[in-house]
Order: structure tokens, then sequence, then C-alpha cells
């Protein structure tokens, strides 16, 4: 199915390792935004005054934000001008990282994480252009490059943001993050080159929905778009709530201890470079098996939180391989269903990103208040075993009735 048959014409040639480059660290700019919170919610609570129980929000408002931004902004890439959309968002996210630091209270602080949020999807614009510019036979590689990026952005926002709340405060964080994002606006629009990718001939409300209709009439999208829903609630409800037991008896960990938990990404980084390239040589199937199984057994070793904070980082680097790994997989096989309407195949892919990642948060700061820390691994190893059934159906089905599969979407299968 070809969502870009009403183009002019087909994509331009394939971008360059500088671009891919300079992509990368836009990405990790933009994406960092999003994630600056998850070591410095107990902080932010204490500030203004934001009960243990509703503390899911100071995260969970940020994703639905990006959410929205995912359904409503990202299609516009396969409408508009991409370097001109990828500044402007650039921009508003600076201006609601403004706002964040402005916050008198919790209404207020919500309301800017929304705005944030929303912007900071001009990430998955760049991924989608990334994509779609790149050679078939590459498309793994430089996806893979441009989510390394994605992967250090929310590396370095864990980390950073918990050494210079520590030291100057969480509101200083988000006052440096504005200006750096501003002025990596301005060197985008001096750098990138115009977009000048064939543009399809709809109105608005037709380029929102079709993505929706591709997902369910692709067997590739819709099964990526599960596993991508339930590997990014287990991932949201560890980050999202990490930060609790951290800070309890008997560790009581400061934000900037608890960023160096952040160093774990490193893996994810590295992860997410080797899957694409494994991908690209025709072993999407086997990545997608080893990541989903590492994925359910780290939260044996995250357990173990109250106990050792040893086996706890374990657990932290092998979830966000595995996570990694799984993710730049799921975005080479989505995109080659049809690269000309790359924006919209991502875009309907990370919206179940969004909301997987929002509403581990909440359920994990619920249960934590509830449970305790056994029962967000609970849910966590519960959430990462579904996903790893939803691909095992998928196989089985595939295997009864004979159907392509991953083949469909022209990637090389094993």
């Amino acid at each position: 199915m070809n969502l870009g048959s009403d183009t002019d014409a087909d994509a331009p040639a394939t971008i360059d390792v500088r671009l891919a480059v300079v992509l990368a660290v836009a990405c990790g700019l933009a994406v960092a935004d999003v994630y600056y919170a998850q070591p410095l919610v107990a902080s932010i609570g204490a500030d203004l005054a934001i009960g243990r129980g509703a503390l899911g929000l100071i995260t969970a408002t940020t994703q639905g934000g990006y959410l929205l931004g995912l359904a409503l902004i990202v299609p516009l890439g396969d409408l508009v001008d991409r370097r001109r959309l990828i500044v402007g968002l650039m921009v508003t996210a600076a201006c609601g990282l403004g706002a964040v630091v402005a916050a008198p209270g919790a209404l207020w602080l919500f309301a800017a994480n929304a705005l944030v949020g929303a912007a900071s999807a001009v990430v998955q614009v760049i991924v989608a252009y990334a994509a779609a510019s790149s050679a078939p036979q590459h498309r793994g590689r430089v996806v893979g490059t441009v989510t390394g990026g994605v992967v250090t952005g929310i590396l370095l926002a864990r980390l950073v943001s918990g050494w210079v709340a520590e030291l100057a405060g969480w509101r200083v964080m988000y006052a440096v993050a504005a200006v750096t994002l501003l002025g990596a606006a301005g060197i985008l629009a001096g750098v990138l080159p115009r977009d000048r990718i064939a543009r399809p001939r709809v109105r608005y409300t037709r380029l929102i929905t079709s993505a929706l209709v591709l997902g369910l009439r692709e067997p590739v999208v819709r099964v990526r778009a599960a596993i991508g829903l339930s590997m990014f609630a287990a991932f949201g409800a560890l980050w999202g709530a990490m930060a609790l037991p951290l800070t309890a008896a008997p560790w009581h960990l400061s934000t900037g201890a608890i960023g160096m938990f952040a160093l774990a990404g490193v893996a994810g980084a590295l992860g997410a470079t080797g899957a694409g390239r494994l991908a690209d040589r025709g072993h999407a199937r086997t990545v997608t098996a080893i990541a989903l199984v590492a994925l359910t057994l780290s939260w044996t070793a995250i357990a173990a939180a109250p106990r050792s904070l040893a086996l706890f980082a374990l657990g932290v680097i092998v979830l966000d391989l595995a996570v990694q790994a799984l993710h730049v997989t799921n975005q080479q096989l989505i995109v080659a269903v049809d690269p000309a309407a790359s924006s919209r195949l991502i875009a309907g892919y990370m919206l179940f990103y969004s909301l997987g990642s929002g509403t581990g948060a909440v359920a994990a700061t619920t249960l934590y208040g509830r449970t305790g820390w056994c029962g967000v691994c609970v849910f966590g190893a519960a959430i990462s075993a579904l996903a790893l059934g939803v691909w095992a159906a998928d196989r089985l089905r595939r295997r009864t009735t004979g159907a392509a599969g991953e083949c469909a979407a022209t990637v090389a299968c094993e």
C-alpha cells in the first residue's frame, strides 16, 4: 500500500553521514526535554506540593503532550517543508521549557509540560526525514544512527538534570535546556537544506487519518505498534518510578546520584546502532526475539533495587538495551511499508510509544504507593511478557497462514 501515491515524485537522494550526525544531535537535544524530569520527580513534587500519588503526572503530562504532537503535528512532515517544521517546533519547545521554569504550582507545570511534550514530537519528524531519505539497504543503519542520538539525549537528560538540580535546583536545569534548544534551532535553520521531498495532495484531516488507516490494514504496523505499546509501558514504569525506591531507605540517594543510572543508557545507544545494522542484514526476527526475552528477564534484576544497587543497575542496562534494539527494528520495518509516508507511519507507531510510556509511569507510581517496588516490578515483567506474547502469536499466525510478515515490507527476512 502506498500512501504517497498522490505525490509528484519519489523521495530525494540519500542523506550523507554528516547530515545524519547533525540530525542525531538535534534529536538528542529535543528528546531530552521529555526526560529531564524523571530523576527530579521527588524534588519537583516537594517544591510544588504535589502528592506522592500524583507524582506520575509530572512525566505523564509531558508524555500526553507528546501523544498529541505525534497525532496532530508529526504527520505534517509529509505535507510541509520539514526544515521549517523542525525549527519552529524546537523554538516552541524552548518556550514551553521557559514556562516550566516559571511554574508557580502543579497546574501551571502540567500545562507547560504538555506544551513541551507536544513540541518535542519534532524528534519523530527528524527520524521520519532520515528514514525516508536513506537508501533501503542502509535504512536500518541511518535510523540506528539517528536513534542513537535519541538514546544519547535521553541518557544525558537524566544524567545532567540530576547533577544540575542537585547543584542549583530543578528550575535552573529547565532554564539551561530552554537556552540550549533555542541555540540549536538557530543552527539548524542555517545548516539544514530545504526539504524537497514530494508532497501528497491531500487535506490535513485525511493526512492525519491515513496513518490510522494504514495501521489497521498492514499487519507489520499493527504488530510492531502493539509490541511498542507494551515495551514502552515497561520502559515508562521503570524510569517514571525509579527515583522513589532510590530516594527511600536504605539508599536515600540524591538526584545527582540517581541521574548516574542514566549511564546505563550507553548500552541502549550501542544497541540502537547494532540492531539497525543487523536488521539491514535480514536479522530483524532474531533481534526481536532476543530483545523481548531480555526485556522480560531484566525485571528480575530490577526488583533487587531495595537490596542491591549493582543488580538494579544491571537490570536497567539490559532493559534499555532491549528497548532500543526493538525500537530501531520496529521503525525500520514500519517505514519500509511505504517510505513516502514515513512521517505518518512513524507518527502512528510513536502514538503507542507515548501512550505506553505515560500509562506505564502513572501505573508504576500508583502501584508503588500501594504495593511498593515489588508491585511495580510485577507490572513491568507482566507487560514485557505481553510484548513477547504478541510477537510469538504473530509468528504462529504467519506460519499457519503462510503470510509474508516482515518480508511484505520489502525487508529481508532470515
